[in-house]
């Protein structure tokens, strides 16, 4: 396995979805290659901080305001 097919894994890896055999294959590859262990560890953390993040309630004032400014931005002048 090449790096470039063990990182094209790595959510199927980290959802538990893989076949066995491509599992043995990507687990054989990240026994000898640091630098995929390395993006897979900091992959597997990005995720977990993305599913914790606390989503931020815009006030409906400013949500407005951005709208028009977006449309405003939108329009050909």
């Amino acid at each position: 396995m090449t790096c470039k097919e063990a990182l094209d894994t790595r959510v199927e890896y980290l959802d538990s979805e893989l076949t066995p055999a491509t599992l043995a294959e990507l687990e054989a590859h990240l026994a000898k290659c640091a630098g995929c262990r390395a993006y897979l560890a900091t992959y597997r953390r990005t995720r977990e901080l993305v599913a914790t993040a606390h989503r931020v309630d815009v006030p409906e004032r400013l949500r407005t305001q951005l709208r028009t400014l977006l449309d405003a931005r939108r329009r050909p002048s």
